[in-house]
């Protein structure tokens, strides 16, 4: 069993502004806040890449990837692992899209992700799996917590395609 807590900062909420980021990705890329200036985009926070749920979330991301570039969305994932970490699991499954690194926490703890886990009695800190879509205007559209992997980037896709009508 495992319980969430949010120690960090205050809820975000739908309709609010997305929090600025900038940060390193694979492929020798940086994505920000302001690269994506008047384009909507999903950023989806995950554990730590190469682990099996996190592994099925990236692979499903990218076997939707053309669906989501076809409604003009681009999609980031984010983690706290270090960037040659993240390329290796790029590589490793042939991930297009950027996987950004947030070693130092800054952007998890400023979209509430980084929170305290309790995991058969033991107290720790760890991202809370969350998927924020993000509209063109810069604000949130929708925000999916405690995701389960099977079925969540059909319903984020879903998401994304009506942001677009």
């Amino acid at each position: 069993m495992t319980d969430t807590k949010n120690t960090t900062h205050p809820e975000l909420k739908e309709g609010e502004s997305a929090p600025d980021f900038h940060m390193e990705a694979s492929g020798a890329r940086t994505v920000s806040l302001a690269g994506l200036k008047s384009k909507p985009f999903v950023l989806y926070f995950y554990p730590k890449a190469d682990t099996p749920g996190c592994t099925k979330e990236a692979c499903g991301f990218s076997e939707a990837l053309e669906q989501f570039e076809g409604v003009g969305l681009t999609v980031i994932g984010v983690s706290r692992d270090p960037v040659k970490k993240l390329d290796k699991f790029a590589e490793k499954y042939d991930l297009t899209f950027p996987l950004a690194s947030d070693e130092a926490g800054v952007v998890t703890e400023a979209y509430g992700v980084w929170v305290e886990k309790s995991l058969y009695g033991k107290i720790h800190m760890g991202i809370d799996r969350t998927t924020f879509l993000i509209g063109a205007d810069g604000k949130i559209a929708h925000i999916w917590k405690k995701v389960k992997v099977p079925g969540h980037v059909e319903a984020v896709l879903d998401a994304a395609k009506a942001l677009r009508t």
